[in-house]
């Protein structure tokens, strides 16, 4: 009902130009719904909203803002199905086993988070005689990417209002649907108007007039890097803050003495998720020299049990890729470490077999990977996993941190003490020790090219906040 339309000071409204774009359903090629294509004039309307709005909603309460978020999550759960839909139909996560589990509740676990986060932080201190104040940055920019929609604009728009900010969101344009369905559950939970508003579009005309608008006091952007560079240029201008998560090159350590069965398929499996089209993926799998057979024999038995196809099948695994420009660019990977030498173990270029339509991948793992190939270098993003061999732990960590990136990490070993040790060795922004799972409470972003500040939980809020001193306010 709204695909065509925008979201601006608590009402849906008409686009100001006639420009549409289907959205792609990845599984068919088919249109999957047609979306209105914003311009500057929609930005001007929504940021001038969001301004609007901003000096009575950052005055609000703590308890005032808890309570926002209650209702947004009572409302984001009768709306689970329709938010799984709208996923599988834009990007192609297989609806039972991915879209409507970790896909939608990664949404609504980020809500949860920062409302405990929020209950605790502390926004006023006194130090001295100087008050040291924690208040809401302003009009924020918050711009999403396509491969977990729903996760990338809650953790965006959750600490923002616990923060006390307003909003303007610019989801991806390839996989926009989503966003909908959250702003009618925004609204329905009943978010005053011009507190959060879309406005869709490409990074053209939305995305470079949002992060250069002198009204937009912050940019909050999840992407690729090359992106994130260009967000940074157009906001210098004006000199707001920027934060940014984008890509990485992540490795996973398997160090000699660990439960090899299990690391190999846990690392798999891990990459193989969403089709691979995670920045913080275990890409990068190194292993010792010695191990090397046995862990492509685990390795290719595991990529054995998956199953690619439809979406909605019951028994589906993996779906497509998101895209078309996508799968076009996962199929040159595929090709450069045929033609840079790599040992192809299992998978390769083109469609599974008995699949002839769609921008389905045939997962695909390469062994005898050298760290100077293309695919150990350059983030795929699919499910392609690159088997790299070390000599040593000091070699091991030399080639994990041999990246222009530092999103994630991985370390497996059956002593604790050491893989702790290799751990603070790394360059990453986290590091997931024996297969530990992600925690939404625990700050989520990267050194190096992989981005500028952390989101989740108390961090996330902390992005939203600016810092005062108020001198003398103790005295006597």
């Amino acid at each position: 009902m709204h695909q065509q339309q925008f979201y601006i000071d608590g009402q849906w409204v008409e686009p100001s130009s006639s420009a549409r774009r289907e959205v792609i359903n990845p599984a068919t090629e088919a249109p999957a719904g047609v979306i209105a294509m914003g311009a500057a004039a929609d930005v001007d309307r929504a940021v001038a909203a969001a301004k609007a709005a901003f000096p009575a909603f950052s005055a609000t309460t703590r308890e005032e803002r808890l309570d926002l978020i209650a209702r947004i999550g009572v409302a984001y759960k009768k709306r689970f199905d329709d938010m799984a839909k709208a996923i599988t139909a834009e990007m192609g996560a297989p609806f039972k086993m991915l879209a409507s589990g970790a896909q939608v509740a990664s949404g609504l676990g980020h809500f949860r988070a920062v409302a405990a986060a929020l209950k605790e932080m502390e926004f006023e201190r006194l130090q001295g005689t100087t008050l040291i104040v924690k208040e809401a940055a302003g009009v924020c920019a918050l711009i999403t990417p396509w491969n977990w929609p729903a996760n990338q604009m809650a953790c965006k728009i959750a600490p923002a209002l616990a923060a006390g900010c307003t909003m303007v969101l610019k989801p991806s344009e390839l996989a926009p649907l989503s966003a909908v369905v959250l702003a009618e559950i925004l609204d329905d939970a009943g978010v005053p108007p011009g507190v959060f508003n879309l406005v869709q579009g490409d990074g053209e005309g939305v995305g470079a007039p949002l992060t250069a608008h002198p009204d937009v006091d912050m940019v909050s952007f999840t992407g690729s890097t090359r992106a994130g560079k260009l967000v940074m240029k157009t906001a210098a201008d004006t000199v707001k803050k920027v934060a940014l998560e984008l890509g990485g090159k992540s490795a996973n350590i398997l160090l000699d003495d660990a439960d090899f069965p299990r690391a190999v398929k846990q690392g798999v499996l891990t990459l193989m998720l969403n089709s691979g089209q995670n920045c913080n993926a275990p890409s990068r799998m190194l292993v010792p020299e010695s191990r090397l057979d046995e862990v492509e024999a685990i390795a290719a038995a595991t990529l054995g049990k998956l199953v690619v196809g439809d979406p909605q099948g019951e028994t589906t695994t993996l779906g497509p890729v998101a895209n078309g420009a996508q799968f076009a660019r996962v199929q040159q990977m595929i090709e450069s470490g045929i033609a840079e030498g790599a040992k192809l173990v299992a998978g390769g270029p083109g469609r599974p077999d008995g699949i002839a339509r769609g921008y389905f991948v045939r997962p695909t793992i390469f062994s005898c990977v050298t760290p100077a190939m293309t695919i150990a270098r350059e983030e795929i993003f699919g499910p392609v996993l690159s088997i790299i061999a070390y000599q040593d732990e000091d070699d091991a960590v030399r080639i994990a941190n041999d990246t222009p990136y530092g999103l994630s990490g991985y370390v497996s070993s059956s002593d604790l003490a050491r893989a702790r040790r290799v751990a603070r060795r790394l360059r990453t922004g986290n590091v997931h020790l024996n297969g530990a799972p992600v925690d939404t409470t625990a700050p989520f972003g990267g050194y190096k090219q992989s981005g500028l500040g952390r989101e989740w939980g108390a961090w996330g809020i902390e992005e939203y906040l600016e810092t005062k001193a108020i001198i003398g306010h103790g005295a006597d």
